[in-house]
């Protein structure tokens, strides 16, 4: 009989990479121990994310898909096997990345972690009055109710005629469809009334003379072509712009008639703001103003589902409360016949609070989260989850914390694991790679030059490596022995924008200014808030970057016009040959370098074209070269080789090598020059707008957590960036976390002394080196306090 110590179970303790090849790696072969935390480090673009996302995770997933019929994996993604020789001893892996939640405009905190279905049985149990089901507490669901003969056909074959009636109760204001705010139309914005439909009246994009959204209704019947909107009767003009919709017969098919207004609403304010194209966002910008629905004041639900209440409380009330002060009421709640509802509640939001969440409401949607707080908001509904023995993936879960919150972020970490979990990590903070039981550092560079594993072993080894992360794993900043002096200062006065007291604070121009605080404290309410559309102010955040999935960064920033002019020139052809959107695009995947299958039930795919292998031009073009290289091996070039290349010799490009150095001065030296921005993450989308405005005219700069994603080498790096651009006579502004920044900053801010409705006040001005003397004088705030033991005497 085998011992319980020699299990043949017992030898699968281990994940398996042989030979891993996927982007930059470099034959990479690693074990991996299970039930562990396993923190992945090393410079931005050193392959960390090619070996646990796009090797590790990303086959995990592709063999569960596999598991599911054919039918459903219709459904689902079909993405190639990782270039990897060997894997062993996958678990199911469970992705918490820094993904942007879905900005359905329906989506709330509440939905997402599945708090409101869980207080929405409770109004219905608990609530008094009693007024139904959980239903009734749904701002998704609407009240209706109908009735009607129908015929029922009886067992002998006879047939009965009978009256029936249904009423479906839903909780959802009917003012604004459960959306909590209400769009007025600025209706000059739609048409000209001086013009006739045939002579264009209509101003709102995809609308053409002629074109089939004209005809609709030129040709409906019920309005004139061929006279001006200023002539229309009354009738006519309400037909125009708002009727209801209708059947009507349009060239002898029936279709459905809608007014102008409620057409346009459904089809474009349904989408996220952020997805529409740019036109169609500045129409939408332009033409309706959101205003909080009159008939909820904004909390989407009816007056009906706002009666019902639990210990004073409506629904609405609850979900509108910092969830700090509703795990209190929950916690207060006597309700024994409900224990196990009350208990998973309570439990849901203290997570939350733990997770440094607590300042958020219920009500908050969710495309309104940052990528850090949706990555928090994502991990908090696998604490109570009763899965045990799989494999979670976190993308540098610190991001957007304070250092106060970085202990509770890796106690959650530490909780996942000892459920039995294998958890791995891509991080650079020192106080997450710390409670690693193994560290894998990818080097020795970035790009081209990483791609290899540089050290494996545990955190006291690693702090005596010769590689980039070991020699800077335990690097503290020194004050500044001095700072620059202000040129000018901009005020701010009264600001009261979410959490806010009424804030006035002067920021001193000519400076490197931080502003800094706990996660929710009002650091960017105060500087986002006031800041925004001064005149010279350039706000540099880190939300996606409008473009299609064929922008990349040569495209983004206007690299590839000087390059393609070089081309041409040397060869003497045209410019356009060298665009992958012009002639001389691949007609196979029209210059994508891939094919794309976009069905409208599937999710897409994307295939490398094997016309042209996946370098986007027509052979013929290919046959061009500049200093040796065709255009596709240009773009495949990481910045910093590229600056090299463009800086000497018969491909010396002087406006391209302006271009290049202001990425390599932002950290993104090891970028793919022909990399689909969709790629990149939020801190390397940041630097990239960085770049691209450096070279603008742009007097204060507003950056917001430049450091994020950076290793700690490359924050050396972005610091002396920032010395630059104020040396050069301008103001930064930068909203940060990392002590090195703060103790590098002229000027500190300090918002706070907490988060949500314990924040909102400035609690510190003055320079590092005061609100550390503060600190250890024992009168500091929490940001004095992690500075103060972060920095060397």
């Amino acid at each position: 009989m085998t011992s319980p110590q020699t299990h043949p179970a017992d030898a699968h303790s281990l994940i398996r990479v042989q030979g891993a090849r996927e982007n930059n790696l470099r034959d990479v072969s690693i074990d991996l121990p299970k039930r562990r935390l396993t923190v992945f480090t090393g410079l931005s673009g050193s392959g960390k994310s090619s070996l646990v996302f796009d090797t590790i995770a990303a086959e995990s997933r592709r063999l569960v898909n596999e598991t599911y019929s054919s039918f459903l994996q219709g459904f689902m993604p079909s993405p190639q096997r990782p270039d990897v020789d060997r894997l062993e001893g996958l678990t199911t892996a469970i992705i918490v990345d820094q993904e942007r939640m879905g900005s359905n405009p329906r989506s709330t905190v509440g939905t997402a972690t599945d708090a409101n279905a869980m207080l929405r049985i409770l109004f219905s149990k608990a609530g008094s009055p009693h007024i139904g089901p959980a239903n009734a507490f749904s701002f998704n669901i609407a009240s209706a109710s109908g009735a009607g003969a129908l015929t029922v056909e009886q067992p002998d074959g006879s047939t009965k005629r009978e009256r029936r009636s249904f009423t479906v109760q839903g909780g959802m204001c009917v003012r604004c469809e459960g959306l909590g705010v209400v769009h007025d139309a600025d209706l000059t914005q739609f048409y000209d009334e001086n013009l006739s439909l045939d002579e264009g009246a209509i101003t709102i994009p995809g609308y053409k003379p002629g074109g089939w959204s004209v005809r609709y209704y030129a040709e409906s019947g019920l309005v004139p072509a061929d006279v001006p909107i200023r002539d229309f009767t009354p009738q006519q003009l309400h037909d125009f712009l708002h009727s209801e919709p209708r059947k009507v017969k349009f060239r002898g098919i029936n279709s459905t008639y809608e007014g102008l207004v409620p057409k346009t609403r459904k089809s474009m304010l349904s989408k996220d703001r952020e997805s529409m194209q740019p036109h169609i966002r500045e129409f939408v910008d332009r033409a309706f103003t959101y205003v909080r629905c009159p008939e909820c004041d904004g909390t989407r639900l009816n007056a009906t589902a706002r009666s019902s209440l639990v210990d004073g409380i409506s629904l609405a009330d609850a979900c509108a409360m910092q969830i700090s002060d509703l795990e209190q009421w929950v916690a207060g709640l006597s309700l024994p016949e409900l224990a196990p509802l009350v208990d998973g509640l309570r439990e849901l939001l203290h997570g939350l609070v733990d997770l440094g969440l607590g300042y958020l409401s219920l009500d908050r949607s969710s495309g309104s989260l940052s990528g850090g707080e949706a990555q928090r908001i994502k991990m908090v509904r696998q604490l109570g989850s009763p899965l045990t023995d799989v494999t979670y993936v976190f993308d540098e879960p610190t991001t957007g914390l304070h250092p106060h919150d970085i202990d509770r972020m890796n106690r959650l970490l530490l909780r996942l694991r000892d459920k039995g979990n294998t958890v791995l990590v891509v991080e650079h903070k020192p106080e997450t790679i710390a409670i690693a039981d193994l560290v894998v550092d990818l080097g020795p560079g970035p790009g081209a030059r990483g791609g290899e594993l540089v050290f494996t072993g545990t955190v006291e080894e690693l702090a005596s490596a010769d590689t980039p992360t070991g020699r800077h794993l335990h690097d503290r900043a020194r004050l500044k022995p001095a700072v620059r002096e202000r040129t000018g200062v901009l005020e701010i006065r009264g600001a009261d924008l979410h959490n806010l007291r009424d804030v006035d604070v002067d920021l001193p121009t000519g400076t490197l200014t931080v502003v800094t605080g706990v996660a929710g404290s009002g650091k960017s309410s105060l500087i986002h808030g006031s800041l925004a559309g001064r005149e010279g102010v350039v706000i540099v955040d880190q939300g996606a970057i409008r473009g299609s999935r064929r922008s990349n960064p040569a495209t983004y920033t206007g690299l590839l016009e000087p390059v393609r002019k070089a081309f041409a020139k040397a060869n003497g052809v045209k410019p356009a040959l060298f665009s992958p959107n012009s002639e001389g695009a691949c007609p196979s995947c029209r210059g994508a370098g891939v094919i794309y299958s976009d069905v409208p039930t599937m999710a897409g795919v994307a295939v490398p074209c094997e016309v042209c292998e996946g370098r986007r031009f027509q052979a013929e073009v290919l046959e061009y070269r500049l200093g040796g290289k065709d255009i596709s091996e240009v773009l495949l070039m990481p910045a910093a080789a590229a600056l090299e290349f463009f800086s000497a010799g018969e491909a010396k490009v002087p406006a391209a090598v302006r271009i290049l150095r202001r990425l390599v001065d932002v950290g993104l030296g090891y970028i793919a020059l022909g990399q689909p921005l969709t790629t990149l993450s939020g801190g390397e989308r940041q630097r990239l707008k960085l770049a691209v405005h450096m070279a603008g005219e742009g007097e204060v700069y507003v950056l917001d957590e430049p450091t994020t994603g950076l290793h700690l080498a490359d924050v050396e790096a972005m610091l002396a960036m920032l010395d630059r651009l104020v040396d050069s006579g301008r103001t930064v502004i930068a909203v940060e976390h990392h002590q090195a920044v703060m103790a590098h900053a002229d000027w500190l801010v300090d918002v706070g002394p907490g988060a949500g409705h314990d924040g909102g006040t400035v609690v510190f001005e003055g320079t590092p080196a005061d609100l550390v003397a503060q600190a250890r004088a024992g009168e500091s705030t929490l940001t004095g306090a992690h500075l103060a033991e972060y920095v060397r005497s």
